[in-house]
């Protein structure tokens, strides 16, 4: 436990980042794992819907620092790889 004041706020602070970071973390994954589904599935129409709403949610993650720019590229890139080759499936 802090005992200096500038060390308790910075607990506080702390505290209040981790829990926004957490509930990032959660929108992003929540958001793939959806994708995902729909990709599993072969539904093209759903994957192809899902898939702006998803890269929007990797962009916002990255901005604000959530995960890494490069993990980022990363997860777009192979999501919309996946989504164009069931499309293209079709």
């Amino acid at each position: 436990m802090a005992h200096h004041a500038s060390a308790q706020k910075q607990m506080r602070q702390g505290q209040k980042r981790r829990a926004r970071n957490r509930q990032n973390v959660s929108q992003l994954k929540t958001q793939v794992k959806k994708l995902r589904a729909a990709i599993a599935e072969g539904n093209a129409k759903a994957a192809e819907s899902l898939l702006s709403g998803t890269v929007g949610q990797i962009d916002k993650a990255a901005k604000k620092g959530v995960i890494h720019d490069n993990a980022a590229a990363r997860y777009k890139s192979r999501l919309t790889r996946k989504v164009r080759a069931l499309a293209a499936a079709k």
